[in-house]
């Protein structure tokens, strides 16, 4: 059971989650967007980006970094959020393109694609440590901005969710990998798995733990379909 406690501390809580977005309202910026990203540091799947303009009436209690909440909290806190925001966009960037263009590159592009998609369009961005230019509004890089500003709590969770329901559909795809546990990471199990089979299509070949090199600087494979 909730105590009264408990919901005077997550009301402040959200209260200085907030505080930025209520700031940027003060000086005429009343659509501000967060925007995030997952699955950088990951060795297989996709890097995913969402953007999200909540609506500054509705603070959804439990939104926070999503790092910080369990499976089931960001499934049932991406739901909501998806319904009571102004506009949510999510962007894949493939494991074949993050080959091509290198992982930084592949999320500054989701996180780009993800702004652009909203309807209707930010009067401002606040974007979790990286810098975003070319838009024709401002865009903040605050660092640990998921977990300081409510937008990009928001947008950490959708990304989260979106990437880790298509990791699971993976897994029914290419069993082998146990993309359902560890959602493409470099888990024990996950390294093992790569080592007797080999990379699958989702894989990342320009990772050296799924592709080690040889002394000649040569990948030791190539990318192959799952066995």
């Amino acid at each position: 059971m909730t105590t009264l406690a408990q919901v005077i501390a997550e009301a402040c809580r959200l209260h200085l989650m907030r505080g930025m977005e209520v700031a940027l309202a003060e000086v005429g910026y009343s659509r501000v967007a967060g925007v995030d990203e997952v699955g950088r540091g990951c060795l297989a799947g996709p890097v995913v980006a969402a953007a999200v303009i909540p609506d500054p009436s509705i603070s959804l209690p439990g939104v926070d970094d999503s790092k910080a909440l369990t499976a089931p909290e960001r499934e049932r806190l991406a739901d909501a959020i998806s319904a009571t925001s102004r506009a949510s966009a999510v962007i894949f960037v493939s494991a074949a393109v993050i080959d091509r263009i290198n992982i930084l590159q592949a999320s500054l592009l989701a996180m780009r694609r993800a702004l652009v998609s909203l309807t209707p369009q930010p009067e401002c961005a606040v974007i979790d440590a990286v810098s975003l230019r070319g838009f024709g509004f401002p865009c903040l890089s605050i660092v640990r901005g998921d977990q300081i500003s409510y937008a990009v709590a928001c947008a950490s969770i959708v990304a989260k969710v979106a990437r880790d329901r298509y990791m699971c559909e993976l897994a029914a795809k290419y069993p082998q990998y146990g993309f359902e546990g560890h959602k493409g990471y470099g888990a024990p199990e996950h390294i093992a798995a790569l080592r007797e089979h080999g990379p699958c299509p989702e894989h990342r070949l320009t990772f050296r733990t799924v592709v080690p090199r040889t002394h000649s600087g040569a990948a030791a494979f190539g990318r192959g379909e799952a066995a």
